[in-house]
């Protein structure tokens, strides 16, 4: 049963492997958990899926391997009796199991077989039908001691089975970012070291110290440990880039927070032979490429951030600019950059799907040297492992 369960997964795009796969047999077979499907779900996802970015194919592939567990309320349904007697072993007092006897319990699940069956719409109150509100052993949002909650939230707490649909957060690597995935693709690029005054305490040190002082306390202080990569940030703005300014907005965000050594500078298109750091002065408040060029060391990481849509003339051609002429073409400038800044990449909020269909990406791209990055998950975290060899 199990080896299906297996192949299901990998024909899924988890990677899965045998071993992994031979400890969950060993899990069961140490009984590590209760023989229900739940407890056997999050065993086998925590056994099986080594990435989060998997968790919403695992669900998919789970459901799709173990039939009508995301669709409960089928017209239908057959009714797992160990799905119930199990929790019910563990969650109910011995007062709430006397009150069910009372009633009898399998004679609960016979009826709420039978309403499943011949219920066709929503019931709220009373207490025969599956419903909120009332006091129906079936439902959610009542109350009965001898009842099984389907739906909702409880009302007095006393079902002896929380029955609900499954829901469970789209963990997908191709879905675009918020502030804090971001915050956590960008920490794959770190280098930490002790500079500057010791202004923390040195523990271990302190530790050491002291027992070779006899016993007499010996302070011994390090300087902070902090993340010593160098980041340059080159940010396209305006024109195109308007669809994608919350994106782009949550990008510089994380970057500024997770790297305390990094400039940043806007161009618009493409760089050409000034940049600038308020928009609003952008005309009056220059800063000559040449300069930004000199200004950085080598091992400094650059990023640019664009969707690359323009006209290829815009990167190519001298005077190609659209706001001015300017005298050597984009291209040159982004050559420059990539001589004098050797760990480099392109972050491009535009779907990746889509840039096979514009001229200039396709140029943009090769100027990069195919360093070209979607703002994804999967995307920024292959972008951050290229920076950090």
């Amino acid at each position: 049963m199990l080896i299906d369960f297996f192949f299901t997964l990998k024909d899924a795009k988890i990677p899965v492997s045998i071993k992994e796969f031979l400890m969950l047999l060993e899990a069961l077979d140490k009984g590590l958990i209760n023989m229900s499907l739940d407890d056997f779900y999050f065993l086998s996802r925590t056994i099986m899926v080594k990435d989060e970015a998997h968790y919403d194919k695992f669900d998919k592939a789970f459901g799709m391997y173990f039939k009508g567990i995301d669709t409960i309320f089928e017209q239908r349904p057959d009714i797992p009796l160990d799905w119930l007697t199990k929790r019910l072993q563990r969650e109910l007092s011995d007062e709430q199991k006397a009150a069910i006897e009372k009633f009898g319990y399998d004679k609960l699940i016979d009826r709420l077989k039978e309403l499943l069956n011949e219920q066709k719409e929503q019931h709220e109150g009373g207490s025969k039908w599956i419903g909120t509100g009332g006091t129906s052993p079936f439902g959610n949002g009542g109350t009965n001691p001898e009842g099984i909650r389907i739906g909702g939230k409880g009302g007095s707490r006393s079902a002896v089975k929380v029955w609900e649909e499954r829901a469970f957060k789209d963990y997908d690597a191709e879905r675009e970012l918020g502030t804090r995935n971001i915050k956590v693709a960008l920490r794959r690029l770190r280098k930490f070291a002790r500079q500057g005054a010791e202004e923390e305490l040195a523990l271990d040190a302190t530790i050491k110290a002291t027992a070779n002082n006899a016993g007499y306390l010996d302070i011994k202080m390090q300087p902070e440990r902090k993340n010593n990569i160098k980041v340059l940030m080159l940010l396209d703005v305006g024109g195109t880039m308007d669809d994608h300014i919350q994106q782009t907005e949550e990008l510089f965000s994380a970057a500024k927070t997770e790297f305390k050594n990094m400039e940043f500078f806007y161009f618009h298109n493409c760089v050409y032979d000034y940049l600038w750091k308020n928009n609003r002065r952008r005309h009056a408040e220059k800063f000559p490429t040449w300069d930004v060029l000199r200004k950085y060391p080598p091992d400094t990481k650059l990023i640019f951030v664009g969707d690359a849509t323009m006209s290829p003339y815009e990167i190519l051609q001298p005077g190609g600019s659209v706001e001015y002429n300017n005298e050597e073409a984009g291209a040159v400038w982004l050559q420059r950059f990539a001589t004098t800044f050797p760990k480099y990449i392109w972050l491009n909020p535009e779907p990746e799907g889509l840039w096979q269909y514009r001229q200039s990406i396709s140029v943009i791209r090769q100027v990069m040297s195919n360093r070209m990055f979607p703002v994804t998950i999967e995307g920024l975290e292959r972008g951050m492992r290229l920076l950090s060899k």
